[in-house]
C-alpha cells in the first residue's frame, strides 16, 4: 500500500515522496530460516517485529490433540505476528513452511518508527483492512457446502486467476486440487 508523505521545497512549493509501511524495514537486520525451523515460540517473549522477505512463515498452535491449528501463513511481504505488537509473550509458533528471509526490528524502534510516522501507521492500518476484508469473505465462502457454490463465490469476486493458480484458488476456499478440478472438468462438459 502507497500513501503520501509530502515535504516542503526550497522555492516554497510541496513534493511528495511514494512511501509504504515495508519501508520501515529498509534497514533492518535479515534472518535467514530454515524450512521446518521455528523463528519463535508459544510463550516466548515479544522482542521483535517481523517482515517475510521471501519463502513462507506460519503462525501455528498446538492443539490438545497433538495436531496443529495454522492461523496464517506469513509470505513475501507481510508482517509476521504483528498482532503480538502490545502482547507481552507470542500466541503461537512462527515455523518455516520453506526457507526463508525474514528481515526483523526491535519492537520498541518499531513502535517508536510508527509514532513518529503516522503515514507509516495508517499505511499499515490501510493494507490490514484489506486483509481482514479478504479473510471475512474467505469464511463466507468456507460456509458454502457445495464446491460448486464456493467456487461461484470465489469467482464472482476475483475473477479467473492466472495460469497455473488453481492450486491457491483450492486452498482459498477449502477444497483439496482434485475436487476443484472434478468440478472444472464439469463446468467444461
Amino acid at each position: 500500500m502507497t500513501g503520501t508523505l509530502y515535504a516542503s521545497c526550497t522555492d516554497g512549493g510541496m513534493i511528495s515522496i511514494m512511501f509504504t509501511w515495508l519501508d520501515v524495514f529498509d534497514d533492518a537486520p535479515v534472518q535467514k530460516i530454515e524450512k521446518g525451523t521455528a523463528l519463535f515460540h508459544r510463550e516466548d517473549p515479544v522482542q521483535h517485529m517481523y517482515l517475510v522477505r521471501s519463502g513462507a512463515v506460519a503462525l501455528e498452535r498446538a492443539m490438545a490433540d497433538g495436531t496443529s491449528l495454522t492461523l496464517h501463513v506469513a509470505t513475501s511481504n507481510m508482517a509476521l505476528a504483528e498482532a503480538s505488537l502490545f502482547a507481552n509473550t507470542y500466541h503461537c509458533d512462527a515455523v518455516a513452511r520453506a526457507q526463508s528471509f525474514v528481515a526483523k526490528l526491535p519492537r520498541a524502534d518499531f513502535l517508536t518508527i510508527f509514532r513518529n510516522r503516522p503515514d507509516a501507521a495508517l499505511s499499515l492500518i490501510e493494507t490490514h483492512a484489506r486483509e481482514v476484508q479478504a479473510q471475512r469473505a474467505r469464511i463466507e465462502i468456507l460456509r458454502l457446502r457445495r464446491v460448486s457454490d464456493r467456487l461461484d463465490a470465489w469467482l464472482d469476486l476475483y475473477g479467473e486467476p492466472a495460469k497455473g493458480e488453481w492450486i491457491r484458488v483450492a486452498e482459498q476456499i477449502g477444497v483439496s486440487p482434485p475436487a476443484l478440478y472434478r468440478e472444472l472438468a464439469k463446468r467444461r462438459a
